[in-house]
């Protein structure tokens, strides 16, 4: 009898020790469960408060509150750059709503102590300057625990965990955790950005496409009507705004007086092309001035010559300023005689297909660019027009389009293309459609022109 109490004693002993092994391992895996229970929550209220939220100061707000429920502190604070480099508190959560005022008080006061040194430090001694001051202004009873936000490796501020219990210790499950909230807002601050700079490409874009209507409501909608004559044109910006012109001017007040001056057997009309050296808005703008001071010239009754001369005096400072040039090429051609004035400031000699003998010279005057010199001197030139013979303006744009393998067209394939459409192209339309779908062909049916490309053609009946 005296033996059995001894062997129950052992049982029991034995019993413990091995039960104690089992709990442990349940109350393990239990909290495991509970961890991963909380990062799944986590990942799915910041997931759904991403795809919800348009506004970056709404998903900012619930940034500290979730960084307090998953570490089980007491409060986070959330720390962001400002553009000029200063740092500044931007949210705060402190679960006891009394002690919350003098916490924010406290995290302010130590974000404007560094605003005031931000211009004597680097960025790269701002955090500790900021972990400095908020021990400074908590007091010791404060323990605090941070994690930097990075975007595209750039630091933009700083997420910061807040706790009294001094039992509290800073875990490498709730720095996983802080992490990831961290990561998720650099991913919302990220995307506002992107918002913006689309919002603003959106704007530009708009802003373009008007530039691009009134440019292309400038160019001459359709050719006029000149007797003994056809013509056809065709402008085809490297982007939407571009620097080339051509326009057909009436050179007289009774034209612009008349209703149906397209009829006037003596009216005598401006032909001119030109180029702004470069593309884009800029040679737009400059464009478009060039166009409006041009047809106040043509309209005093200059020579050719002289109304290139007037053009660069009056541009000259304007260009300057700008560092851009102009070249042009003017003509009149007067349908009595079928003589063609011209002069040339730099630019690409047109072409003259005479019909008698097939064959193909330049119409070329000697001149410097408009906006080069104030003081650059034009020379005039006339040529006698026969029946059949086309003169083509054009841009080289045509001539240096560059192929896939850096090969330009260049003026011989243009003069050779240009020989067969006038031999077998029915009128200036085809003719230009023809050298358009050469060039095109030249530098790859899939590609885009890399410059400006402008044809005018005139021919004689």
């Amino acid at each position: 009898m005296s033996q059995v109490p001894s062997h129950s004693t052992e049982s029991n002993s034995s019993a413990t020790t091995d039960v104690t092994p089992i709990v442990a391992l349940k109350e393990l895996v239990a909290r495991l469960h509970r961890e991963q229970n909380k990062i799944q929550d986590l990942l799915s209220s910041l997931g759904f408060a991403l795809r919800s939220f348009n506004n970056l100061n709404q998903f900012l707000e619930l940034i500290p509150l979730m960084a307090t429920r998953v570490t089980d502190a007491d409060g986070s604070a959330l720390f962001l750059y400002k553009p000029n480099g200063q740092i500044r508190l931007e949210q705060l959560h402190w679960q006891d709503s009394q002690q919350r005022k003098n916490i924010r008080k406290a995290l302010e006061t130590a974000s404007s102590q560094i605003t005031l040194l931000s211009n004597s430090v680097p960025l790269t001694t701002t955090t500790g300057l900021l972990d400095d001051e908020m021990h400074r202004y908590l007091g010791p009873d404060v323990q605090i625990f941070g994690t930097a936000i990075l975007v595209k490796h750039t630091e933009r501020g700083w997420l910061y965990v807040l706790s009294r219990d001094p039992e509290y210790s800073w875990t490498e499950t709730r720095q996983k955790l802080v992490r990831l909230v961290a990561d998720q807002t650099a991913v919302a601050i990220e995307n506002d950005e992107l918002a913006v700079e689309l919002r603003k490409k959106e704007r530009l874009d708009q802003e373009l496409e008007i530039g691009a209507e009134i440019q292309r409501r400038l160019l001459p909608r359709q050719c006029p009507n000149i007797p003994g004559v056809v013509l056809a044109a065709r402008c085809k910006p490297a982007n939407r705004v571009g620097g080339d012109y051509y326009d057909f001017i009436p050179t007289n007040h009774n034209q612009l007086k008349s209703k149906n001056n397209n009829n006037q057997e003596d009216a005598r009309w401006a032909l001119v092309i030109g180029d702004v050296m470069g593309k884009g808005v800029p040679a737009g703008l400059i464009m478009t001035m060039l166009r409006g001071m041009l047809r106040g010239e043509v309209l005093h009754g200059n020579s050719a010559a002289g109304i290139l001369q007037n053009l660069n005096r009056v541009m000259y400072a304007d260009l300057e300023n700008s560092h851009r040039f102009v070249t042009m090429f003017y003509s009149e051609y007067d349908p009595k005689t079928r003589t063609l004035s011209y002069s040339n400031a730099a630019h690409n000699p047109p072409l003259w297909w005479h019909a008698a003998t097939k064959t193909v010279s330049r119409l070329d005057t000697i001149g410097m660019l408009i906006g080069l010199d104030a003081n650059s001197q034009y020379e005039d030139g006339q040529v006698q027009l026969e029946p059949g013979d086309t003169i083509i303006y054009y841009t080289d744009g045509l001539t240096d389009a560059a192929a896939g393998s850096g090969d330009r067209f260049d003026e011989d394939n243009f003069i050779t293309s240009l020989n067969a459409a006038c031999r077998y192209c029915n009128g200036p339309q085809e003719i230009v459609d023809y050298l358009f779908d050469k060039v095109q062909e030249f530098i790859g049916p899939d590609k885009q022109n890399t410059d400006d490309m402008t044809l005018v053609i005139l021919q004689i009946l």
